[in-house]
């Protein structure tokens, strides 16, 4: 079953994205959700990291259901959520 109790997050500049962690038993797994997919759900989100960092803050329940519904997809390496995932 796939946890998200790690807080961390950071803004990854190169993929224009905040990455995130999960967790599945002693499983960690990387997840990055994109500055499309953030504006989607706040369209007035500003540029960069801290607006992308406040985005996620205000939104993360629902960045987190829909990191769950695409791991659910299969495995991989890490995970994108992308506007529609959301």
């Amino acid at each position: 079953m796939l946890n998200f109790w790690n807080q961390a997050r950071s803004y990854d500049a190169t993929r224009r994205a905040v990455r995130f962690w999960g967790h599945d038993g002693a499983l960690e797994v990387s997840f990055f959700v994109t500055d499309a997919a953030l504006r989607h759900l706040q369209p007035a989100l500003p540029e960069g990291e801290a607006g992308a960092l406040a985005a996620f803050g205000a939104h993360r329940e629902r960045v987190l259901g829909a990191a769950s519904k695409v791991y659910a997809r299969g495995r991989k390496g890490s995970y994108e959520v992308v506007a529609r995932d959301l």
